[in-house]
């Protein structure tokens, strides 16, 4: 192979990495670019300074909300496994009640028979409902992967935001320092909101595609039940949770999937935590 035959390779095989990826414009958020120090706004009185306390407590609630998607996503690795293995059992279940049923048709006694192809039946269904409970698990664990990227991008956004804050309250109070450029800091937290928001719409578009995974499962799920007449409990994540009380600090909002993000308010009880996504508390612009 010549060099420039390598290098056409090379580079041949870095696209299809990047398209696997998602493209360069998918690339994870990288730290903001331009910070305010927290010194030359240290002597102003703190009455004048709610705006930079708010867009902070923000700040600290989507990194605690980042550390918290990251942790969900683990988890629904561990549920995958356990599906799948869940899954391998009952195509056992399914083979002994074919192997029983085959059993019952050589003794010609009918009820045998009848019980044997109730049974074989019901292990049929349960095998279509544990496929398609990996099938709905999967599509939530790559739904958990954008809501990591999700919480990566508001993380971003709302630093950028308080940054801002302090921008303004500098600016309000004739406070320079050398090298100091107000505009920059509208323009980064603009554009953050912008990256905030493509997340939250790629985000949205994974968890609809879950949920309907999962609105599969619950059907098959049902009918196997039905037909052992056995009503199972398997863990099902995506399952609305009740929200207690409205301080994040106390546990309320968050990540945990069956909450909202909570930041900026009141989380309503919804299955969806990138449904607040971009509800800004701070300055500029959010991203709709």
């Amino acid at each position: 192979m010549t060099a420039r035959s390598f290098l056409r390779a090379s580079l041949f095989a870095v696209a299809v990495a990047t398209a696997a990826c998602g493209g360069p414009s998918d690339l994870p958020p990288k730290p903001l670019a331009t910070h305010f120090d927290d010194m030359y706004i240290a002597q102003i009185p703190l009455d004048q300074k709610q705006q930079v306390i708010s867009t902070q407590n923000a700040w600290q609630l989507a990194r605690m909300e980042n550390a918290k998607a990251e942790a969900d996503l683990g988890e629904a690795g561990v549920q995958v496994d356990i599906a799948t293995n869940e899954k391998k059992a009952a195509k056992l279940a399914q083979d002994s009640a074919l192997s029983s049923k085959k059993a019952a048709e050589q003794s010609a006694d009918q009820n045998r028979v009848n019980d044997a192809t109730r049974a074989l039946r019901a292990a049929e269904l349960a095998v279509k409902a544990a496929e398609q409970r990996v099938t709905y698990l999967i599509a939530y664990k790559a739904w958990l992967g954008r809501l990591v990227r999700f919480s990566q991008e508001n993380m971003y956004y709302r630093e950028a935001q308080y940054e801002l804050a302090k921008a303004e309250l500098a600016k309000k109070n004739n406070i320079a320092p050398k090298g100091f450029s107000f505009e920059t800091y509208p323009t980064q937290e603009q554009e953050r909101a912008g990256r905030v928001g493509k997340a939250k719409d790629k985000a949205e578009a994974l968890r609809a595609k879950a949920l309907e995974a999962r609105g599969a499962w619950q059907k098959l799920q049902t009918e196997a039940d039905t037909a052992t007449g056995q009503k199972t409990q398997f863990p099902d994540p995506m399952a609305a949770k009740p929200v207690k009380g409205t301080d994040p600090a106390k546990g309320a909002g968050g990540f945990t999937i069956g909450n909202d993000s909570g930041a900026g308010g009141a989380p309503p009880p919804v299955d969806n935590p990138a449904a607040g996504a971009g509800a800004g508390s701070g300055s500029g612009s959010a991203p709709q």
